[in-house]
């Protein structure tokens, strides 16, 4: 009888045991489904039907939250941005107006700038973000990424404060001149002398409107609709044209070599722009009865044969903190010389644009008191290359002088055995 209940009791305690054990395990359980996981985060059932769709389809990165500002859905862009961390929003002003929405059910709307997470830079992220009520527990959080839309916004204005600039200095010129023309009618030297000084005015005005529509087409045409075959010799024969006045009065000698059977693909408008405005600021920065080279010549690349076109002078040259911004719009390495000769700012702009745009680069080497050396870098056209496998000497010696003469970095000297027929230039006598 002692034995069958001891039995019994054991059995007892064992069952109570198991009972306490399985509603452990049961709360345990209960407790890690209300857990957030970044799983659940993406795939959560409260969320309304259709809105799951929505959201993915969404350019704006979005956070779904709920009562408790937990985080019940979250975009891979949200993430992206550092919004979401441990299954929380990590962006308090955006926390704070969640709570608030939450709580009058009101729209709400904000402009935030954001630190950038793990990249070490300073700049910060400028972003919109929208809250919106979403039923009657969610709410919906819309972030845009502003940063780019700032920084183009930033460059317009840039653009145009230094285009008004530019516009008021001949403007005002022009305007003064003309006040002095009408109190000096009387006297026929001082008309003449300012009549001259506004025609100057003038031409340097109808000279930056002029690169301000062709740096406008430059970034908004497509050269490549209108690409064919342009002959490198033509070109350097119309860039020479082009400053043979200039050259002249300064008795600068203008060479060229190695332009022969050389042809490169483009808009041929474009082109002869900006190799134009490389042999007019050679000229226009060269001291008196020196020489501009324009030499040009076939390198090898991985993507198809390329034609270097430089154009080497002996001027001021540009200094290494210089170097830098040359190609920047409306920037002047010497701003007093770069009036005195007319200068816009805009040439050597256009002249990347263009290299750009046809996909080629170009480059600078420059020593201050020595000269510099532009190089354009553009791909050779079709027809050239045909006319290279057609004779395979050209393109042999074409391919040794690649080999012998390597690309060079904007940094290092010009190679004075790149371009076979132009040597040196040095100054005349």
């Amino acid at each position: 009888m002692d034995v069958n209940a001891a039995v019994a009791a054991a059995a007892a305690i064992a069952g109570v045991l198991t009972g306490v054990i399985a509603m452990l395990a049961f709360r345990w359980s209960e407790r890690d489904l209300k857990r957030p996981t970044r799983t659940s985060l993406h795939a959560d059932p409260v969320l309304p039907p259709g809105v799951d769709t929505v959201l993915s389809v969404l350019r704006s990165s979005a956070v779904v939250l709920d009562e408790g500002d937990a985080v019940v859905k979250a975009s891979s862009a949200a993430y992206a941005l550092g919004l979401v961390r441990g299954g929380k929003l990590s962006v308090e002003p955006m926390l704070q107006m969640a709570r608030d929405t939450r709580r009058d059910g009101e729209i709400r709307q904000v402009e935030l700038d954001l630190p950038r997470r793990g990249t070490g830079r300073g700049d910060a992220l400028a972003v919109s973000a929208r809250v919106a009520p979403l039923g009657s527990r969610l709410v919906l959080l819309l972030v845009e990424d502003l940063t780019e839309a700032r920084r183009i916004e930033a460059v317009r204005r840039d653009f145009v404060a230094n285009v008004s600039h530019e516009l008021k200095t001949p403007v005002g010129a022009l305007s003064l001149l003309s006040e002095a023309v009408m109190d000096a009618s009387d006297d026929p030297e001082a008309v003449e002398r300012f009549a001259g000084r506004m025609q100057i005015e003038a031409t340097r005005l109808t000279s930056l409107v002029q690169e301000l529509i062709d740096l406008s087409r430059v970034q908004n045409d497509d050269p490549l609709e209108d690409a064919e075959p342009v002959r490198v010799d033509e070109l350097v024969a119309e860039a020479m044209d082009r400053c043979r006045h200039a050259a002249g009065t300064k008795q600068i000698t203008m060479a060229a070599g190695g332009t022969a059977d050389v042809s490169i693909w483009g808009n041929r408008g474009q082109l002869a722009a900006a190799l134009g405005n490389l042999v007019e600021n050679a000229v226009n920065y060269s001291p008196a009865r020196t020489r501009v080279g324009i030499a040009a010549r076939r390198v090898s690349a991985p993507g198809g044969d390329l034609i270097e076109i430089a154009v080497t002078d002996q001027g001021i040259g540009i200094s290494d903190k210089d170097k830098e911004r040359i190609f920047e719009r409306f920037y002047r390495v010497d701003p007093a010389r770069s009036r005195a000769t007319g200068g816009t700012g805009l040439g050597l702009a256009i002249v990347k644009h263009v290299a750009a745009s046809h996909g080629g680069e170009v480059t600078v080497w420059s020593s201050e008191g020595q000269g510099s050396t532009f190089t354009l870098r553009l791909p050779e056209a079709g027809a050239a290359r045909d006319r290279a496998q057609q004779h395979p000497d050209l393109d042999d010696e074409a391919g040794q002088s690649a080999d012998s003469n390597p690309r060079r970095t904007p940094d290092s000297p010009p190679d004075s055995t790149a371009y076979e027929t132009l040597s040196a230039p040095e100054v005349l006598p």
